[in-house]
């Protein structure tokens, strides 16, 4: 089978379209014949050798989220699976076949197209997570960081059926904030711009009650003194490298910081985590929640994908196809 991996860190050219032996399901596994990947940006993190979180031993695998065919199945998992059309989160995730664990699989509604099935996996259930971590109430205002990103562009849509007040885009140039709103976002601001902060507190003078923040460093401290008494950030990405530190006068303002994980989230409670999945994919296949495809490319163009990952201009997702 074909996969994509890299021996060394460093841009896009470290990518590398290799052969390698088809993979066996262990135990509560099974192996996905691929159909499509979705990318994320947090590989381009990963490729680059950043310190700090973002670091991967070499040589080192890409991660997505892989809709497929399961074509066999390991130990402890059910023959009947066999053939069923599903999404997974995958490590590694950008080969011809991959394994993933049996209990995580989502099954694809007949109805959903191939970019928003490919989110239902892992993007969904975080921003959907992210908004609830943060007690996002009825009425309330919502701040929304890279708005037009693949997992903001959805947290857009959830925080509108959740039932905010106020949906307010964040993103670093007007078409992003363009797209956002045209997913229902009520108001945009242009990250790229100085004063930033100042047209958030113009929408919402009152302060914000819940940040969904992916991008950590300046930007954390920034969103403390956004919000609102008892409002709450949820810190779930660190795009600027760092996840910052808010100070002891900030919090002591009653104001909150939590941070997120998918994978602790499944651990911890793991039966509310597949009822999210399945009250997504019910979102889904009704048209109320979907993803944006910005790009679909093959599995070989996978350098010209983790380029378009990188571009500040995109909107929505970047697919890997087989």
């Amino acid at each position: 089978m074909r996969r994509v991996r890299y021996y060394e860190y460093g841009g896009p050219e470290v990518l590398r379209l290799e052969q390698a032996e088809v993979p066996e399901p262990g135990e509560g596994q099974v192996r996905l014949r691929t159909e499509v990947i979705g990318t994320n940006y947090v590989d381009v993190q990963f490729r680059t050798g950043t310190a700090g979180v973002f670091r991967r031993e070499l040589p080192a695998d890409l991660t997505g989220e892989v809709v497929g065919t399961v074509e066999a199945v390991g130990p402890g998992v059910d023959p009947a699976r066999i053939g069923a059309r599903v999404a997974a989160l995958a490590d590694p995730a950008y080969a011809e076949q991959v394994l993933v664990e049996a209990d995580w699989l989502v099954d694809v509604p007949t109805n959903v197209d191939i970019g928003t099935a490919t989110v239902l996996p892992m993007n969904a259930p975080v921003a959907l997570r992210v908004l609830r971590t943060g007690q996002l109430a009825e009425g309330e205002t919502v701040l929304v960081h890279a708005a037009a990103g693949a997992i903001g562009h959805l947290a857009v849509q959830l925080a509108k059926l959740l039932g905010a007040g106020k949906v307010i885009a964040a993103a670093s140039s007007p078409s992003k904030l363009d797209f956002a709103r045209g997913l229902g976002a009520d108001f945009g601001v242009n990250t790229s711009e100085p004063d930033w902060a100042e047209q958030v507190r113009a929408v919402a003078p009152g302060g914000v009650d819940v940040i969904a923040d992916s991008i950590g460093g300046a930007v954390t401290a920034t969103n403390m003194d956004l919000l609102a008494p008892l409002g709450r950030t949820v810190l779930y990405g660190a795009i600027a490298g760092d996840f910052g530190t808010p100070t002891f006068m900030q919090l002591a303002q009653l104001k909150y910081v939590v941070g997120f994980s998918l994978l602790a989230w499944r651990r911890a409670r793991p039966e509310q985590a597949r009822a999210e999945i399945a009250e997504l994919a019910g979102w889904a296949s009704a048209g109320r929640l979907r993803s944006v495809v910005h790009a679909s490319l093959p599995l070989a163009d996978a350098r010209r994908a983790h380029e378009m990952l990188a571009d500040r201009a995109r909107t929505g997702r970047v697919l890997l196809t087989i």
